[in-house]
């Protein structure tokens, strides 16, 4: 296939003009059931396409149970690996979905999910080498997941952040989700260090603190990431357990795509979730 293919698809899960990029994953319920927020697929990614996400992230049940008919569009990333929090090892993502079968359903791309440092690492690394490859094969644009967790290891240690971004760059994915450092200065080593564009994780639900709100945490590291020279976010629970997922997804439009500054964000949410 011809490489004008990745270019068309990736044109749908990142913004042709901004190059950065707002992703929802909804893959949580491999992990953890039904959890609140994601009960009923189809309405979430109604309510976060027309906040102006750029594409939603699921397996395949996503599009299965979650295809609306209707309603603004967005861009699908089908996700490949699993494990669940029910199973001896819950850090050890397989695959469990094809590249063929992703591109029947519909994805304009396909992701998958690598602990680094887990025991069963290499294991993880042999499936990113081979989804990677197969990517290449189909021009299908490929996200990867790439996350330390091990032993001792410290998940926001620019070392270790930076480290991992790079080994997905090195097998030569698209888009590098990884989490975020804590400040600009250190963030700008894993942006700097891995070649492909870097979109931070979201994490757990952010909580009320001496830095401020939860939505003004997450507008300020959003900010922050930018800054460093991020490409965008891919939000779960602080999007879809927020008080109103539309307005939030708005207001990360306002910070990714049109350069707002956080206050003037947080002026303009608190204002539209009044409304």
């Amino acid at each position: 296939m011809s490489s004008i293919g990745k270019a068309i698809r990736l044109e749908r899960i990142i913004n042709r003009n901004t190059r950065r990029t707002i992703i929802i994953p909804m893959d949580h319920g491999m992990g953890a059931g039904p959890i609140k927020g994601l009960i009923d697929l189809g309405e979430m990614v109604d309510k976060v396409a027309e906040g102006g996400a750029n594409a939603v992230l699921g397996h395949i049940g996503l599009p299965i149970y979650g295809h609306r008919k209707h309603g603004k569009d967005v861009g699908l990333i089908i996700h490949l690996s699993a494990s669940t929090s029910l199973g001896p090892y819950p850090n050890s993502k397989i695959q469990v979905t094809s590249i063929e079968d992703a591109i029947k359903f519909g994805a304009d791309a396909v992701s998958v999910h690598i602990n680094i440092g887990d025991e069963r690492e290499h294991e993880m690394l042999s499936t990113l080498g081979k989804v990677s490859s197969k990517a290449f094969e189909w021009s299908m644009p490929l996200l990867a997941m790439m996350y330390p967790r091990g032993h001792e290891i410290n998940e926001h240690d620019v070392k270790v952040v930076k480290h991992v971004a790079r080994i997905a760059a090195e097998l030569g994915v698209d888009i590098v989700k990884t989490n975020y450092t804590g400040s600009i200065e250190t963030f700008k080593e894993v942006t700097a260090g891995c070649g492909a564009p870097v979109v931070i994780a979201g994490g757990p639900k952010i909580k009320e603190n001496a830095r401020g709100s939860p939505i003004e945490q997450l507008l300020k590291m959003t900010k922050d990431s930018i800054e460093a020279g991020g490409a965008g976010v891919a939000y779960g629970r602080n999007v879809f357990q927020s008080e109103n997922p539309t307005v939030l997804v708005r207001a990360l439009c306002r910070i990714i795509h049109k350069n707002w500054e956080v206050q003037e964000t947080l002026k303009e949410y608190n204002k539209e979730l009044k409304e």
